[in-house]
């Protein structure tokens, strides 16, 4: 028995969905500039948030220890 249309298609693999075909294509782009490991930015906000956080108090004169 000969295969209908839409299982040739189902066969040969179909395009992808509209709606992830452009993030696909964005991210197999390769471009050159800084690469950072995402555990790292995540260390350095933290370490920012809290700079901050003794900061102001160390400004409001809260810190017993400075």
């Amino acid at each position: 028995m000969s295969k209908s249309k839409r299982q040739k298609k189902r066969e040969k693999g179909g395009p992808m969905p509209a709606a992830s075909a452009g993030l696909l294509r964005f991210f197999e782009e390769e471009t050159q500039g800084v690469r950072i490991r995402p555990e790292l930015v995540v260390i350095l906000t933290v370490g920012l948030i809290l700079a901050c956080v003794l900061a102001q108090l160390y400004a409001l004169g809260s810190l017993p220890f400075l």
